[in-house]
């Protein structure tokens, strides 16, 4: 992967977790950071979730981004019930 790449996935993950601690609303797990990482992770669990379903991640930037927006929403509302639980 080109460090090109690398740098683009990080951007639109950060973002994404960004956009998704926004939407979610509330107190955020880890503040701005935390929403950056829940966004990077999100991408990768929301493009391991689809290529499971057999989906292929070749959508572009803009599917990437929704993606990693679902995976970072998911990561979020995990987060704050294992919170929620403890």
């Amino acid at each position: 992967m080109p460090v090109w790449a690398l740098i683009v996935w990080l951007v639109i993950g950060g973002a994404a977790g960004y956009l998704a601690q926004r939407i979610m609303g509330g107190q955020s797990p880890g503040g701005l950071l935390g929403d950056l990482v829940l966004g990077i992770l999100g991408a990768v669990v929301g493009g391991y979730g689809l290529s499971l379903l057999g989906i292929s991640g070749n959508g572009g930037l803009v599917a990437t981004f929704v993606v990693a927006l679902v995976g970072a929403l998911l990561l979020i509302w995990v987060v704050r019930l294992l919170k929620k639980s403890s």
